[in-house]
């Protein structure tokens, strides 16, 4: 960034720590109270006056959303076929293709506006909050309530919620990549700025609120960006196979006018026949169909306690083929609790006890100062007064406290036994002996502590605390469930490995765990990625590890889902396919996360992958469903012109076919689903492959009904174009149940109830139309009745032959991939 493209920051922030390439500015502190901080009455005025500390969105009427059905290609080609209808007199044609019109952009509008819905209440299950000092309380709130005054707390992890200028504290270590594209932390200060979206690292200090909402340096740098829309692997497949069949219409559109104009058949009549035809091709209900799909997908997901933050996730995790987990809190219960005091020799229980409670954080205690500060054989009162603390953090791996008793000034520490070894610097002796001792107890499977004391210059080695971390209940039965579902989980961890290897026999997975330094060292990237691949599990990882360990697998043509809680783990959530932020996450690993979960377990993790799998049917199971339907539709009507010279269906017919399809695709979202037994990636080939076959039997049942009707029977035309439309619709919504289901149509699952009604219900309405000719030409019951029992008759053999091209085609590629297997194995061998 420099200074000709960098965005002015507001006039609130300071001029201490802008970020580079920003002009400072001087400002004012807002006014406020350090040790009471704003009252409620207060806040509220100030929140009447600058607004809520959120950046805003451009928000879309809900007129304009349903205007948006009226004004676009699609909607534009249905408008131009009712002018032409009504310029030609044909006002039974207008009138249909009008309510046509009408009826689906309405239920699109509705879907669409409950799935933004649905999206929108899941985004506030997500909304930061801060630490803020209100009322003389210290309180946590929403974010978005903060206002210029208030006096925030931030702390290891946090996102910094608003502009904060910082009072008080040691020091501040900010992550600002997001704001300035600058990778090291800035050291902050006291009157130094903390800006909205940078990510707390290291250290804990209080500061005033000065700017918020869009008045910020990042709400400005917003204004100054256009945001830009992601798909994924499988939207942009779907949306292919969108435009293929667009082409595809187009250009046998464009052949039949040829062929109308050619045969002199009126120009006008044609152009409004292709017009209609064009549009029953297109699949109008693909956006729709997608949200829809998604967003019903996240509302049972957030059912599972995992909530979504970007949608295209889900289907990424029906991919998901490696699953990357943090070792605390995931696989084990992250409830720390004491096993045993090793004091060293001529030093009691209770000075180890009490001295590592001292080096606790009472007033905030993370995981380990808890388990410390619940452990006995302190005594109650041993008149210690506490000075400065010094908390944890990833670089000095300790903490430390100042403390007076009487006139004697006494410091204590806790932290990494190696760190506190350093730290007071014992004999050789005693230090082997130490260090065996931990690493007995990691084989055992628990953490040790290092506790020292300081009483004038020396450090003193008090002994060891053993922590032990129990596995969780349900963690061996869920990875024994990932891996039937085709999932090798791997445990990332920075504990040692032998600690990892302990959690590992407990839960039932490999025990091949490998330290960062051997699979990291001195070797060229293939070899590294080869050596993550093979491992169960890589142990002493640093932050910068976890995001190499998951583009390592990436690089393999691994779909990787990387599970993560703490700031550290940002980048690699970032990275991979499925960034999930396990429950009790920091601000910035929330962030970062696809997925967020709000219930503790691997469990939610299993249930969230099986949905995405269901999830990831169903579109399948529409695409292949458009696709067929648009090949028995655009190609028998294409053949029935070009060579016959005869229009099957009319172009009412072709509005009512289009809108009736529209209605069992809408449920197509809410259908029971089979899931996959394996990750489940888009497979285009095999879609089309099936779908082509599904479409062009369709073709050839369609011709031969309309030979029978036309040559054996010698109904009228206008009759049989009225047969013809019965059996397509009829026809198609039976396809419906192949597509759906990899195995019979009659097989578990079965369809949903809503799925059933809608496609029976359309059918039924479809065949009313014919019988009584409403805009159509009467056919009665007995023909009505007839193209239904020629409709089933077909469906088991179009499920036989569906079978069968499935069949084939996983056996070819079983065939292709051991194949490549041997290859690779031959390869090696050399």
């Amino acid at each position: 960034m420099n200074d000709k493209t960098a965005p002015q920051p507001p006039q609130e922030q300071p001029p201490q720590e802008l970020p580079r390439g920003v002009t400072p500015a001087e400002a004012p502190l807002p006014e406020t109270d350090l040790k009471t901080g704003l009252t409620s009455e207060t806040a509220q005025e100030r929140l009447a006056k600058f607004g809520e500390n959120a950046i805003s969105e451009e928000k879309t009427s809900p007129l304009q959303r349903l205007m948006r059905y009226f004004w676009a290609p699609i909607p534009w080609m249905i408008e131009a076929a009712a002018i032409l209808s009504a310029a030609l007199g044909d006002w039974a044609d207008f009138a249909i293709i009008v309510t046509m019109l009408l009826v689906n952009a309405a239920v699109d509008f509705w879907q669409e506006r409950k799935a933004g819905n649905a999206i929108e209440l899941l985004k506030e299950s997500l909304a930061l909050t801060a630490r803020v000092l209100r009322d003389g309380t210290w309180q946590t709130l929403p974010a978005k309530d903060l206002v210029p005054g208030d006096v925030v707390l931030l702390r290891i992890g946090n996102v910094t919620p608003a502009d904060i200028r910082l009072v008080a504290g040691d020091y501040l270590s900010a992550d600002e990549a997001a704001l300035t594209g600058e990778s090291l932390p800035v050291d902050k200060a006291a009157g130094d700025t903390a800006y909205s979206g940078s990510v707390v690292k290291l250290g804990e200090m209080t500061g005033v609120v000065t700017a918020t909402g869009m008045n910020t340096y990042f709400g400005k740098t917003a204004q100054l960006v256009a945001s830009a829309e992601t798909r994924s692997h499988f939207q942009r497949a779907v949306l292919s196979i969108g435009n293929f069949l667009i082409m595809t219409t187009l250009a046998l559109v464009a052949i039949i006018v040829l062929v109308a104009v050619f045969r002199g058949t009126p120009f006008w009549e044609t152009v409004q026949f292709s017009l209609i035809l064009t549009v029953a091709a297109i699949p109008v209900a693909l956006p729709t169909v997608l949200s829809v799909t998604m967003a019903v997908g996240a509302e049972k997901l957030a059912c599972m306690k995992a909530i979504v933050s970007r949608l295209v996730a889900i289907e990424e995790l029906a991919g998901v083929d490696v699953l990357c987990v943090d070792k605390t809190g995931t696989l084990t219960m992250n409830a720390l609790t004491v096993a045993d005091i090793l004091p060293e020799q001529g030093v009691e229980v209770a000075d180890v006890v009490l001295a590592a409670q001292l080096a606790s954080n009472a007033n905030d205690p993370d995981p380990i100062d808890k388990a410390v500060l619940a452990a006995e054989g302190a005594p109650a009162d041993a008149g210690y007064v506490t000075g400065d603390f010094t908390p944890f953090d990833p670089v000095s791996k300790r903490t430390m406290v100042e403390t007076t008793l009487g006139d004697r000034k006494v410091a204590f520490s806790k932290g990494a036994p190696q760190v506190i070894l350093d730290l007071a610097a014992p004999p050789a002796e005693s230090r082997a002996r130490i260090e065996a001792e931990v690493a007995r107890l990691a084989e055992e499977g628990y953490r040790a502590l290092g506790v020292a004391r300081r009483e004038g210059d020396a450090w003193q080695f008090l002994g060891l605390v053993s922590i032990f971390d129990p596995p969780r209940e349900d963690a061996a039965a869920t990875i024994a469930e990932t891996g039937r579902m085709g999932l090798a989980v791997k445990m990332i961890t920075g504990d040692h490995e032998a600690i990892a290897r302990q959690i590992a026999g407990k839960l039932g997975l490999r025990r091949n765990i490998r330290s960062a330094d051997t699979v990291f060292a001195d070797g060229r990237d293939g070899e590294v990625s080869e050596r993550i691949e093979q491992a169960d599990g890589v142990a002493r990882v640093l932050p910068e590890h976890k995001f190499k360990i998951v583009r390592a697998l990436q690089d393999r043509g691994h779909i990787v889902a990387m599970t993560g809680d703490g700031v550290n783990d940002a980048p690699a959530l970032k990275q991979a396919d499925a960034g999930i932020a396990v429950s009790g996450a920091t601000d910035a690993a929330r962030a970062a996360a696809d997925v967020v979960l709000t219930s503790s377990g691997l469990g939610v993790i299993a249930s969230a992958i099986e949905e995405a799998r269901r999830i990831f049917e169903r579109m399948t199971s529409y695409a292949t469903f458009r696709i067929a339907e648009t090949i028995r539709v655009l190609v028998f009507m294409s053949l029935s012109i070009l060579i016959f010279d005869f229009y099957p269906v009319t172009a009412v017919m072709i509005v009512l076919l289009a809108v009736l399809n529209d209605f069992p695709i809408m449920m197509i979202a809410y259908d029971n689903a089979n899931v996959a037994e394996k990750p489940a990636r888009w497979n285009m080939p095999r879609v089309l492959t099936i779908a082509s076959c599904l479409g062009l039997l369709g073709v050839a049942e369609t011709f031969l009904l309309f030979w029978y009707v036309d040559t054996v029977m010698h109904l009228p035309r206008e009759v049989i174009q009225t047969v013809i439309f019965l059996k397509l619709l009829v026809a198609g919504h039976l396809t419906l149940y192949v597509t759906r289901n990899q195995r019979w149509f009659w097989s578990r699952p079965f369809p949903s109830l809503r799925l059933f009604l809608t496609t029976e219900a359309t059918q039924i309405l479809g065949t009313l139309v014919a019988v009584y000719g409403i805009f159509v030409a009467p056919i009665g019951w007995t023909y009505a009745l007839g193209v239904w029992a020629y409709a089933l008759a077909w469906l088991p053999i179009e499920s036989a032959i569906a079978i069968a091209l499935r069949r084939a085609l996983d056996m070819k590629a079983e065939h292709q991939t051991s194949h490549l297997a041997r290859t690779e194995g031959r390869v090696a061998g050399r």
